[in-house]
Formats: C-alpha cells, structure tokens, sequence
C-alpha cells in the first residue's frame, strides 16, 4: 500500500507492519525521503544515521518470525517495533555523534547508549537520526545551535522553539513519527507548543538520565514529543522506570496517587495569567480550552498560586549555577575540541573561547557568580528555599484538584532574530513552563488551536498554540486521560 505519513500515528504505524500493509524498512526509506524533501528548510536534523534502514530490517526481521510463530506472539510484540524516530544530540547513541550541537563536541562519538535509547532499541523503535538543539540545551529558539536555526514548519521566518526545536519540528514536518527531546524550563513543551505537537516533560525520576548530557541536574528530564497525547503515553511506558544508573530515579511506588475522580479537576491560576506580555490570541485561545472542558463536563475551579510569581527568577539563579558545574567537564582536555596554548591554563581558555557559544558562556558566568563566595547564601540558598514555597503552593493546590492549566508559552512562535538581542525577553518565553521542573511535577504541552494570521502583527499564517496541563508527581495517568479527552483522544 502507498505510505501517508501524514495520516500516520504510532498506533495505526504499529497495525499496518503488524498487518503487512508495509514493512518498517518501507516506511523508515518514507521517513528518510520525506527528511531529505523537506529538512534543507527546516534544519531539523543534523544528521541521518546510516543504520537506520539496517534496524528496520531487523525490526521486519522479528515481526515476520513473530508471524510465524502464531497471532499472540505477534499480538504480544512492543507497539514501537519498527517505529522510526529522532533522538536530540544531547543523548547518547553508541557509534554515532553526540555533539549537543556545540562545536566543542564537534566529531565525538557515543561509546555507549543512553539508558532510554537502550530502551527504544530494547522495544524495536528505528533511530533515524539526531536533531538540532541549542547548544548544550540552552536557549528556547534552537537559535543557539552551532549549526544553524531550526525553522518553524508552519512559518520558516519563525523559530520551532528550544531548546528540542529539532525534535518538535521533525514530527511537525513528519519526519519522524516521535523523537525524544530534554526539558528543562520547557524546553519539551515549548517547542511543542509552537510546532502544534504533543510535548511531555515527565516526573522528576521517572525516566533515567544516565548517558544525557546534564544542563541542570536536579532540572533535566527526558520526554516524548508526538503527534498524539495516546503516542506520548506509548513512548512514557517504554521509556520510564528506576534505573541503577542514575541514582535520581524513582520506581512505581516513590509517589502514592489515589485515582483522580471520572472527570478531573482543574485548577486554573488566574492571576497568574495577568500580567503583561501574553499575547491576547493565548488568552482567547486558553478562555476556549477551558469552555470546551466544560462542555465535556469537568469542573473548573480558580486556585491560588501565591509564590508562583517568583518562579522565572528561581529558575534563572538555580539553573545557571547547576550549568556552572556540569559544565566544568568540557575542559578541552578529556573529550572534544582541543586549543594548544603556551601553557595549560591557557588551553583551558582558548578551547573554551572556541568551543562554546555566547549564549553557553553567559549562563557559566551567571552560574559562576551565584555560587561564588559571599553570594551563596543571598542567591542560590535563597532561591533554594523560594524553589521550596512553591512546591508547597502546589501541593496545597492538589489537595483540591487534581490537574492544573495553563498556557504553554505567551506567545505563539515569534521570528528568527527576534528576541536574540534581548536576553531578557527570551528568558520570559518560559514564564508557564518553568514550575514543572522546580516542582518536579510531569506536565504535558497539547495543541490547543491557532493564533490567527494578522499582517498588522506579521502573523502571515496561523500558528499553533498549546495548553499546559500539570499534574501531582508521578500521575501522568491523569495527564494523558485530560489530553486525550481535551484532543478527542478518548
């Protein structure tokens, strides 16, 4: 049968190579005809792996022996057997380049796989290739990339969002059917969010970090970004789990949820949506959501957030300081780019100069003077505890709902350049989206509509737009029956 990707998901993929309508080497070759059309505009991926029609073959391989075998054993197999899809260049692939897309990593090969790609591997999915990023996962525009911006699939002259923008847009631009992305200040749902995709930043824990490239260790997570709440859902259940490799994840039993009601409750913070800066498109489109949650019966209830207002500069005094030390190890002495200087502090000095963008050295140096004697205690341990207040804020809010909504951004997708002068007005595209990760909480970006064309604002096409849904640690049960009820889904 002839492959549309476009009306593809990874459900109706799995019953089709289930089936035999197609084989995943039939469709992976889609895939890869389909990168090669369209990513010279978009700069999705960096690269296509050349094994990447190998593993299909094996993933038909074992669908046909499965076949053989009788319909349970075929009925038993993973649902991402044979799914293609795209990795960030933050997580390790063994063999192939992890670059973080930074010049400093320029050329590096993985010498072992991430424990998720383990897992993907594990469950038969096909690894196309990786995508673009900002450099090191710093930034929301994927315009901190060494390698070029990534564009919006909608509108070329706008970013895909960041830092996974190349994972967002390559399942925008149908280049993949999933890729895994990192989040953390939303850097999941953001790009999601501008690319209309599904985005989900999972629980603290809940997915191992071990062999991802950390920005902020007590901040990062690995999540799925898809075309469909029930995708994401799909790739959650292969993806999480206590691993012995990293020592932060958790297992079943670390958080105990009750089940929310048949129709949850959502909590709406409304004074946080007050201030200046949201676009009045996002404010109609939210209004929107929430009436159609409504109509399908859920309760709304106003809920108050009283430290939430603090939560952007938390972010930006914690997260700097934890890039300060993670990033102490690209040294240009054990891995990647290397300078030879007179001496070796001064080779210290121009790998850095050459490897690391502007962007990467600014959140160092902030970082560096947080953390610096005599500044400890009246910014990071400050911080530390306001981080604390509004953990708190939440939990109070869960003892009465049990999912909350926002916005996901402020504002649909803006330009390229846009915003790259003004450090400031960038930080702010993560307003909504920082809470879910100094909380810990999983969160999940759905597509919620479009912000309507208007040449008074340069908005010459529609553009996408998400709703944020957050839940209680370790409830993304929840969080996938909203989305998909909110998506039609259900």
């Amino acid at each position: 049968m002839k492959i549309d990707i476009k009306k593809l998901d990874i459900a109706k993929a799995h019953e089709h190579l289930i089936k035999g309508d197609f084989t995943s080497v039939e469709l992976t070759q889609t895939y890869i005809d389909e990168i090669k059309r369209v990513n010279g505009d978009i700069n999705a991926y960096l690269e296509v792996f050349d094994d990447a029609i190998e593993s299909a073959g094996s993933a038909d391989k074992e669908i046909a022996e499965a076949r053989s075998a009788g319909e349970s054993t075929l009925l038993g197999l993973s649902q991402l057997i044979g799914i293609p899809c795209g990795i960030k260049d933050n997580i390790l692939v063994k063999g192939h380049i992890a670059s973080a897309s930074s010049k400093m990593l320029e050329g590096y090969h993985a010498t072992y796989d991430a424990t998720v790609i383990s897992k993907l591997k594990a469950a038969g999915a096909v690894i196309l290739g990786r995508t673009n990023m900002d450099e090191f996962a710093m930034g929301g525009s994927t315009e901190n990339s060494a390698y070029g911006v990534t564009k919006n699939p909608y509108d070329i002259s706008r970013v895909a969002g960041g830092s996974s923008g190349g994972s967002a847009a390559a399942v925008a631009m149908d280049g993949a059917l999933f890729t895994l992305g990192s989040d953390t200040g939303g850097s999941i749902r953001q790009p999601a969010s501008f690319c209309g995709v599904v985005g989900l930043k999972p629980t603290y824990g809940a997915v191992s970090r071990y062999g991802v490239m950390a920005m902020g260790s007590s901040l990062d997570q690995i999540g799925p970004i898809g075309k469909t709440v029930t995708d994401c859902e799909i790739i959650f259940n292969v993806i999480h789990g206590k691993d012995r490799k990293d020592g932060t994840t958790i297992d079943e039993k670390t958080y105990e949820n009750g089940d929310a009601s048949a129709k949850p409750i959502i909590g709406v913070p409304r004074h946080f949506l007050n201030g200046d800066g949201i676009d009045p498109a996002v404010i109609e489109n939210f209004n929107a959501s929430l009436e159609t949650f409504k109509k399908k019966g859920y309760e709304i209830r106003d809920i108050e957030l009283p430290n939430v207002s603090y939560s952007l500069m938390v972010y930006y005094i914690v997260m700097p300081a934890e890039v300060s030390a993670n990033m102490a190890r690209f040294d240009g002495m054990r891995f990647g780019l290397h300078k030879d200087g007179k001496n070796g502090i001064e080779d210290y000095f121009l790998s850095r100069r050459a490897g690391l963008g502007r962007e990467v050295i600014r959140r160092i140096l902030l970082g560096t003077y947080v953390l610096s004697s005599g500044y400890y205690d009246a910014y990071y341990n400050r911080a530390n505890a306001v981080r604390c207040m509004i953990t708190e804020d939440f939990y109070k809010a869960f003892q009465t709902v049990d999912v909350i909504v926002t916005p996901t951004t402020p504002s649909p997708a803006f330009k390229i350049g846009e915003k790259t002068s003004d450090p400031m007005a960038m930080y702010l595209e993560d307003i909504f989206t920082v809470t879910a990760n100094l909380t810990g909480m999983p969160a999940i970006s759905v597509p919620c509509g479009f912000a309507p064309k208007d040449k008074s604002l340069g908005r010459e096409v529609d553009l996408p737009l998400g709703l944020q849904i957050t839940a209680r640690h370790a409830d993304e049960k929840t969080l996938f029956k909203v989305g998909k009820d909110l998506l039609g889904e259900l």
